[in-house]
Parts: C-alpha cells; sequence; structure tokens
C-alpha cells in the first residue's frame, strides 16, 4: 500500500473520543449539588438559620481545646474548653473569629448573654491567631468564661456551617439549640432568647 493510500486511509478512520476520567467529573457533581441546594433555599423561603442539625438533642462531641494563650481576664488566663465542662450548667457556645465580620456585629447580644449568671459562656476561637482574637476581645469586650482555640476540626464536629454560629447546651450536655449565622436586634429577642428561656425551664 502506498504512502498515500495509507494517508488517506487514516483521514477516513473515526476518532476516538477522549474519555474524561471520573474524578475529573467530582468538582462538578459537588458544584450542581449546591446550587441546587442554594436554589431550594432561595424557592422556598427556607430560613438558613433554621438548618436542621444531626446533634440536637443529642450529646456534644467528644472534645478538648487548649486555652488562647494570653488571653487574660482579671489578670489571670482564660481557660480552654472541654466536653465535661459543658455538664451542669447551661451553657451558650459561640463560635467566633476576629478575622469574621458578623462575629463584631452580633458580638454586643453576646456580651449581653454574659451578663445572665444562669449560664455559663463558651468561645470557640476557629481558625483564628491568638494576638488577633486577643485583640478582638479587648477592643469588643470578652463575654466567654471558657475559650477554646479551634484550628477548625472542632466545628466540623459540631456541624458548624460558618461563623458565626451559636449553640445553647443543656445542663445535661446535650445541644438543645443551634442559631446559624449573626444574632441581629430581631433574632436575639423573637428568638434566641425564648429559646434560651426554654431550655432554662426546663433543665432545673
Amino acid at each position: 500500500m502506498s504512502s498515500g493510500e495509507e494517508s488517506s486511509q487514516n483521514e477516513v478512520e473515526p476518532k476516538k473520543a477522549r474519555r474524561i476520567p471520573p474524578l475529573a467529573l467530582v468538582p462538578l457533581v459537588v458544584f450542581a449539588a449546591l446550587s441546587l441546594l442554594f436554589l431550594y433555599q432561595l424557592v422556598s423561603g427556607h430560613d438558613p438559620q433554621k438548618l436542621p442539625s444531626a446533634l440536637i438533642d443529642k450529646p456534644v462531641p467528644q472534645f478538648t481545646l487548649p486555652e488562647v494563650p494570653g488571653l487574660l481576664a482579671s489578670g489571670e488566663q482564660v481557660p480552654g474548653v472541654t466536653s465535661k465542662d459543658l455538664l451542669g450548667k447551661v451553657s451558650i457556645v459561640n463560635i467566633f473569629a476576629s478575622w469574621c465580620g458578623p462575629c463584631r456585629a452580633e458580638h454586643e447580644y453576646i456580651m449581653d448573654l454574659s451578663k445572665d449568671d444562669r449560664v455559663q459562656m463558651v468561645g470557640l476561637n476557629y481558625k483564628d491567631k491568638a494576638p488577633n482574637a486577643i485583640r478582638f476581645l479587648q477592643e469588643l469586650g470578652n463575654p466567654y468564661d471558657r475559650v477554646g482555640a479551634d484550628t477548625g476540626r472542632i466545628g466540623i464536629e459540631w456541624g458548624v456551617y460558618g461563623v458565626p454560629e451559636t449553640f445553647i447546651v443543656g445542663k445535661d450536655g446535650n445541644i438543645k439549640f443551634k442559631f446559624v449565622g449573626p444574632l441581629s436586634e430581631q433574632s436575639y429577642r423573637d428568638t434566641f432568647l425564648p429559646e434560651l428561656e426554654r431550655v432554662l425551664a426546663t433543665s432545673r
């Protein structure tokens, strides 16, 4: 067969389609799923602050978080926090970070909660640097009895969607309520405080 005939034959042979590796489709599938979830939230009128949590009425995850080194209150180091510290008293667990703008916006309500001696205030400092967290709390005030430094792993175990989030934990160590996003004047008054009073009333 001459080179001309061979070239002609090659031209008419159909080209084999390239196969896309299955792993290459993973980002597209994830993006599509997130897009559908966002669309559902948009058209359904569902309140993202009322997203369900699989941990409601279940014990807090077992965890130990170290202190934020250098964070002081009355000259004493503010202690870190463990799951055992959330037993015996109603606790408010607030996930916060110095780099989080909404955390700054809601902080006045967290400060207000700290005036209630019926509750223990616990902060989970999320993916933050100690000097920045200290500066944040020095500027706005430290409402927390305990602050644990979280690299992000414990937040995942708590099912955190983003920062800020605020949990109410009963005396039995079970998560009773979860609020997603920053507290506002209305949500603090109409949603969070009534839920807190409900937990306090049933945790005697």
